[in-house]
């Protein structure tokens, strides 16, 4: 779902992956230009506005630097670009994996479909209501980790304002309409939001009445992803799992369900009309 399932609560905030090995060796240079300048911990921290606690965790490779702590780190240490030039790999390396990995197919894509039951799609999500989302995670995730799986998902709505944008539907249950993830502000500028994304040309978001009797989505959540070479993918999230779906026949499955639910939504004039009166009264 989009609600936050990309990582584990538990593990840290750091995938043990190939971003791991990143991380480890910035905390390793960065320690290593201090120690050369002949600066503490402290020191460093106070020169770039970061606390002791907050270097140690990025020297220990416990932490994932922000790219403001490595130029700032770069200019005091006198590392000659050296840290500063690693702002594009640990930029990367603050997104969990499988986000990386979602993000880099929805940016291939030509066409992108979704249909969401339980709360607002990911890439219609404010940031406000995404971190509302994060934040009501059980077990509890740190104040790290919610900055990082905000983030990353701030940055996976680049494609929707990109140069040459893929074309974008997404069905929404009345349900994600109303409920009031984040409290009553927080929904009506998610609402507000939806209605300016609805007005983009190729954006197209309908809204799937709760008084339907009839429903192909009884099965759960669906994505689709077309690439630009002609193949088309699914994607599943439920609890703590995430798959991409690639066999012919489960794709065809999946894209007939969603032309079904789009042609028993209201259409997308319609579910503009229908947004409008929710976020009236909410």
């Amino acid at each position: 779902m989009e609600d936050g399932t990309e990582q584990v609560p538990g593990v840290p905030a750091v995938e043990e992956d190939d971003t791991t090995a990143v991380v480890r060796t910035v905390g390793k240079l960065v320690k290593l230009c201090r120690e050369r300048a002949g600066m503490t911990q402290a020191d460093l921290g106070t020169a770039i506005g970061y606390s002791l606690e907050q270097v140690s965790s990025v020297e220990r490779g416990r932490r994932v630097p922000k790219p403001e702590f490595l130029s700032k780190a770069d200019e005091v240490l006198h590392a000659d670009g050296l840290l500063a030039a690693l702002q594009k790999d640990v930029a990367e390396a603050r997104y969990p994996r499988k986000v990386r990995d979602l993000a880099k197919l929805e940016a291939d894509a030509v066409e992108l479909g979704a249909y969401s039951n339980h709360n607002m799609h990911g890439l219609l999500q404010t940031e406000e209501y995404a971190r509302a989302l994060y934040g009501m995670r059980w077990p509890a995730f740190s104040e790290e980790q919610i900055d990082q799986h905000v983030s990353a998902r701030m940055a996976r709505q680049e494609v929707i304002r990109r140069a040459q944008p893929p074309m974008l539907s997404f069905v929404q249950e009345e349900v994600t309409l109303r409920r009031p993830i984040g409290g009553r502000m927080v929904l009506r500028r998610q609402l507000e939001h939806l209605l300016e994304l609805g007005g983009l040309r190729h954006v197209s978001i309908q809204v799937m009445p709760t008084d339907r009797d009839e429903h192909a989505g009884m099965a759960g959540e669906i994505r689709l992803i077309k690439l630009s070479d002609g193949k088309t993918l699914g994607h599943s999230e439920a609890q703590l799992a995430s798959r991409v779906i690639s066999a012919p026949r489960d794709v065809h499955i999946l894209e007939t369900r969603y032309g079904i639910i789009r042609a028993q939504a209201l259409s997308p004039r319609e579910s503009l009309s229908a947004i409008e009166k929710i976020l009236g009264e909410t």
